[in-house]
């Protein structure tokens, strides 16, 4: 079987990019022998430390915590050191993950791509962020050959934003989308009841990994209307996040200072949140943070996120844990909506929805 080389470079170690790793490793014996893919770390950056190797770096064996420890003993990093030696490479099919956060780590992206470099990322930084960038981005992915693939920013492996761009380029419009994006904020309302106070909830949620290091990036709403911004311009609406009408259920104050006082001051919203959650309960509601879409009139659409009261009857009902759910209305599936669900939150989801992405670049 004829072998095709795909050269990737991971930036971030954490705990997306160690999972990507080790999945890779998993199926790189696999993709050759049935796909015929010679899949090949060839770096693993951050802005601490580099490796680079050409012919690609041995992962034989490959364990996490012992090659972040070799990882650190690597030559520094920076922006530059990222930006100049990837570019160094010259390699043929070649591919940048980004398994970051980072802004700095995005404003690589057009550089990279304008050198014919695809980019994957679960960083949603670049398309939810200003809409020139946004746009430019794109373009240069269709006039340099290349692909620039972020599916993992909205709904983790879920194929949400693929599906909106199959159905726009088939000729669909969509009309609007509601939609329960934060595996987060949907495990914290799943969790809580007259014995688990709101504050233990958002613990249990960083404890076990489905919230961001700091939980007042999901708490804000933030990491919410970035997903529906980025939902709403793959629907081909050219929206920022000063568009989202913000109906958020922590006071602003909670969100000034620091990451303690945000611990030390978090129970004093308990009570609050247990009289809506006491009362929605009563009325045989669940609650759900939602986005929502609404382009159904001629005016421009309207965008916002906001705290509701599920009835019985209604899809969002019963979703449990960090799952998440879309409801896709568009001019074809009416007055149906098209339903995607599933999990929302995970290092494991994740890291295979960035290791489709990667895939798809050479479609095996």
């Amino acid at each position: 079987m004829k072998q095709h080389r795909l050269n990737v470079v991971l930036c971030g170690t954490g705990t997306v990019g160690g999972t990507l790793l080790e999945q890779m490793v998993q199926q790189q014996k696999k993709l050759r022998e049935e796909r015929g893919l010679d899949l090949r770390v060839v770096g693993v950056v951050d802005i601490f430390n580099i490796m680079l190797a050409p012919e690609g770096i041995c992962l034989e064996g490959f364990d996490n915590n012992k090659f972040r420890e070799q990882f650190k003993a690597c030559p520094k990093s920076s922006l530059e050191v990222i930006h100049d030696e990837v570019l160094k490479l010259g390699l043929s099919d070649m591919v940048f993950v980004d398994c970051t956060a980072s802004y700095e780590i995005a404003d690589l992206y057009h550089d990279f791509l304008s050198q014919g470099i695809s980019i994957v990322c679960a960083n949603k930084v670049a398309a939810s962020g200003d809409i020139e960038q946004y746009k430019l981005l794109k373009r240069t992915a269709l006039e340099h050959d290349c692909k620039y693939n972020f599916e993992t920013n909205v709904g983790a492996g879920l194929p949400l934003i693929h599906t909106i761009d199959d159905l726009v380029k088939s000729g669909d419009r969509i009309t609007g989308i509601e939609a329960v994006l934060s595996g987060t904020l949907n495990f914290i309302f799943d969790t809580i009841s007259a014995d688990v106070k709101f504050s233990d909830a958002v613990r249990m949620a960083k404890e076990q990994r489905f919230s961001e290091p700091d939980p007042r990036i999901d708490l804000s709403g933030i990491d919410v209307i970035r997903k529906l911004v980025i939902l709403a311009r793959e629907s081909g609406y050219m929206l920022s996040q000063d568009d989202v009408e913000k109906h958020l259920f922590v006071p602003q104050s909670y969100f000034d200072g620091t990451l303690d006082d945000f611990w030390k001051n978090l129970p004093h919203l308990d009570s609050d949140i247990e009289s809506i959650r006491s009362e929605a309960e009563k009325a045989g509601q669940h609650l759900r943070f939602v986005a929502h879409l609404d382009a159904s009139e001629a005016a421009a659409p309207k965008l916002s996120v906001s705290l509701k009261r599920i009835d019985i009857h209604h899809p969002f009902y019963n979703l449990e844990g960090s799952n998440n759910i879309i409801m896709l209305h568009t001019e074809r599936y009416n007055p149906h909506p098209m339903i995607i669900q599933g999990y929302g939150a995970g290092a494991g989801v994740t890291a295979a929805g960035v290791f489709a992405d990667i895939l798809d670049i050479v479609n095996v």
